[in-house]
């Protein structure tokens, strides 16, 4: 018999207005800053939110705390491949305290796990580029 995988269901709605209102309440995202807020703006945003809840995830289950900060970078142009326009880098620059600290393998174990399990990362074609900072020391 085969097992089914969970599955995790998300949804959104645009107003006429602009506003983006998420199927789990919480204030809307204002459609009147379009201009500021890009929907690419917004994927760079998800993507930093999820790779840090992920490694928040992993450190919680190893008895760990993670404090944790991150800015996100991305480029649009054609990709030589197909020429669409599309993003070719993004770069995540992340900077977490462990507490306790644990050791050098098991960072490292957190570390991969916080991207591996990112679903946002996870599904987009280019692999985003990380830089960690854990404690002070960058890797």
């Amino acid at each position: 018999m085969a097992v089914r995988a969970r599955t995790f269901e998300y949804a959104v709605a645009l107003a006429d207005s602009g506003d983006v209102i998420g199927d789990r309440g919480g204030t809307p995202l204002p459609g009147s800053e379009r201009e500021q807020w890009t929907p690419e703006h917004l994927l760079l945003a998800g993507l930093a939110r999820c790779s840090l809840k992920s490694l928040d995830y992993h450190a919680l289950r190893a008895g760990i705390t993670a404090t944790s900060s991150a800015s996100v970078a991305g480029t649009v142009t054609r990709r030589e491949s197909d020429g669409r326009f599309a993003f070719v880098e993004i770069t995540v620059a992340a900077t977490v305290t462990l507490e306790p600290e644990p050791d050098e393998a098991e960072v490292e174990a957190l570390l991969m796990k916080g991207e591996r399990d990112c679903f946002v990362g996870a599904s987009l074609s280019l692999k985003p580029t990380y830089t960690w900072t854990v404690n002070g020391r960058q890797r």
